[in-house]
């Protein structure tokens, strides 16, 4: 029976502090390794040892298995967990730590080599009878072949990368012209991000829910199903709101589900965490998606309706455990609702973004993983999840009630984020209804406006800037003055429109500004407490001279600049939507293009993403070339 005593997590973020409050718990001791961006990072910060296993760039560090290897060895630990992404579905990191004496929580090489390409999985389900969507899972890869196949499946179809996952090399396709270009893409993005470039073709099931089973095995052969998520709210074919159970589910198709995703680990001899993913069509028939061979982003509403603890299942399997339960002792019990707070900007097509977190705190009554501190930089070379806010109620409207009210309350000021939109999604009739497939957010959320400045807000930038430059003189607020007659004009800044706010000041301390009275009453620098029209509110902001953050907005004080418009849409200027690296660069100076037309992609928090030209003309210059890290609005090139 393995017997390990110190545990070290190859990964970041959320899930290694998630992984590690469990391990602690549980007696262990861990281990965090870091990069050069992460050094202040939480979960280097929890650990009981941590080690630098490399440059910011994760083939660099969170993918460099001698680097992971030589810290465990280096802190004498004698287990691994890969937590989700980076190396947890990498066969060659799981036999790397076998090789080298450790305990590798989770499950063979073999199962993750099968299971994590999407071509060989999808042979070995159909082997074992597990329903699968029509497509085409050949070993030839040439362009004729995949045109050719594409036009058996027929359209729409999807192309995805067989080893991807989270989105990335994923591609729906509804016209055989957009057919080859999209198939580069993907392999391009598939080869960055996984290492390989092999696709899949499959049809295109049109507003499917995504449902799947989460899956247990022990050594000795027992393996159960803990019942089932939702995953079907998704953007960029990445998951983003995720509940247990199913709100369709029926004992029936729960059962056939469990017994198909059985079938599928016992393919594979499958041990540890595991869950098999189906489409659901409207009809009630499911199909084979894929199985990821690892703890999901998702596992905490699977422990809510449960009770249990998965990573501390984990740990008790990889000992050489048996399985805490059987079958017929698992029971569900409630309703759990999951959201992911992504540092990504919705009215930008969920672009990620960067930034300092300013000010982070968490709502309360809830569960929420993460691991975010404040002052930390949001870098541009991971994936942009922040964390998880998870709710639990006895029925699902309990459930979505108080994650509602736990997305609103939390507060993240410093980077965008799809905070709102998760709220919005929250309160959407089609959504509280259940009535919803994949196509949710872009039958309903297509274009999502950038947040607009209420009133409200502007007058309490207004009295906070106001307040501000008060007391630069005076402490508490003696700086208010009991002068009516007296009045400032503020010019305000919010996504560089431009909003003149008179603040003027009354008696008793009171402020007239865009229209509502407002009596300041104590600031800290974190909250204000203000009486805003007789109502007393409580609001989080950061101020730092000219930039003041509020809830979902930051707002900048012009008055004593010149104020300079952006330049329109098709300036011709092709500016870094975000930071990150140049990829490839189409075009050479002289050039002539058109609009629309591709002119560089540019690689961030392991997504492509194309920059093209928003007018015709001719390339005056190109400030960038291949490999070249670059910052958010930084211009890229110039067309005239």
């Amino acid at each position: 029976m393995p017997d390990f005593t110190k545990i070290l997590i190859a990964n970041r973020g959320e899930i290694a502090c998630r992984i590690q409050r469990t391990a602690q718990a549980l007696g262990y001791r861990t281990v965090a390794v870091y990069s050069d961006a992460d050094a202040q990072a939480l979960h280097v910060q929890m650990a009981d040892e941590a080690v630098n296993i490399g440059p910011a760039p994760v083939q660099q560090s969170y993918l460099n298995i001698p680097a992971i290897i030589q810290a465990a060895r280096l802190t004498g630990a004698d287990a691994v967990h890969p937590g989700y992404g980076f190396l947890s579905e990498n066969p060659a990191f799981a036999h790397a730590c076998q090789q080298a004496g450790l305990t590798f929580i989770g499950p063979s090489a073999e199962a993750i080599e099968l299971m994590g390409s999407k071509r060989l999985s999808k042979l070995a389900m159909l082997e074992a009878g597990v329903p699968c969507i029509a497509g085409y899972q050949g070993a030839a890869q040439d362009d004729s072949t995949l045109q050719r196949e594409a036009e058996r499946i027929g359209y729409p179809l999807m192309i995805k990368a067989s080893a991807g996952g989270g989105g990335r090399g994923m591609r729906l396709v509804y016209q055989p012209e957009a057919l080859l270009d999209n198939l580069h893409t993907a392999r391009s993005e598939a080869k960055n991000a996984f290492g390989s470039d092999e696709l899949i073709l499959e049809q295109a099931l049109i507003e499917p829910r995504h449902v799947e089973i989460q899956v247990f095995g022990d050594s000795h052969g027992h393996l159960i199903y803990l019942g089932e998520r939702d995953c079907s709210i998704q953007r960029r074919h990445q998951k983003i709101i995720e509940e247990a159970p199913c709100p369709v589910m029926t004992p029936a198709l729960r059962q056939a589900m469990g017994e198909a995703a059985l079938r599928a680990g016992r393919a594979v001899n499958y041990v540890g965490a595991g869950t098999v993913e189906f489409l659901l069509d409207r009809n009630g028939q499911f199909y084979f998606l894929e199985m990821n061979t690892r703890l999901q982003v998702e596992h905490p509403v699977t422990e809510l309706i449960t009770g249990l603890d998965l990573v501390d299942w984990q740990l008790q399997i990889a000992a050489g455990h048996t399985l805490p339960l059987d079958q017929a002792g698992v029971t569900l019990s409630g309703h759990a609702m999951e959201v992911r707070l992504y540092a990504e900007d919705p009215a930008q097509g969920f672009l990620p973004q960067t930034g300092k977190v300013r000010h982070w705190q968490p709502a309360a009554g809830v569960r929420v993983d993460h691991g975010v501190l404040e002052g930390q930089r949001i870098s541009p070379f991971y994936d942009p999840m922040l964390g998880k806010i998870i709710a639990h109620g006895a029925t699902r409207e309990e459930a979505r009630r108080k994650l509602l009210r736990a997305v609103e309350d939390t507060v993240l000021l410093g980077v965008a984020s799809n905070q709102h939109l998760l709220a919005d999604l929250l309160k959407h009739p089609g959504f509280v209804s259940a009535d919803f497939s994949t196509g949710f957010i872009a039958e309903h959320f297509s274009e999502v406006p950038a947040l607009a400045a209420t009133e409200e807000q502007l007058a309490v930038a207004a009295a906070l800037f106001y307040q501000h430059s008060a007391g630069q003189h005076r402490q508490g607020l003696a700086g208010w003055r009991n002068n009516a007659t007296l009045a400032w004009t503020y010019r305000l800044a919010v996504h560089d429109e431009v909003r003149e706010v008179a603040v003027s000041v009354l008696e008793n301390e009171r402020l007239h500004a865009n229209g509502l009275d407002i009596h300041p009453l104590a600031t800290d620098g974190r909250w204000a407490s203000l009486i805003i029209n007789g109502i007393r509110r409580r609001i989080a902001y950061h101020l730092d001279g000219d930039q003041l953050w509020l809830p979902g907005i930051t707002v900048t004080n012009r008055t004593q600049q010149v104020v300079e418009r952006q330049a329109d849409a098709g300036s011709g200027r092709v500016k870094a939507p975000m930071d990150g690296a140049i990829v490839d660069v189409r075009v050479n100076a002289g050039d002539t293009v058109s609009k629309g037309q591709l002119l560089l992609v540019l690689e961030a928090m392991k997504m492509e993403h194309p920059l093209k030209a928003d007018r015709d003309g001719v390339v005056k210059g190109v400030q960038v070339t291949a490999g070249d890290q670059v910052r958010n609005r930084q211009v890229l090139l110039e067309i005239e």
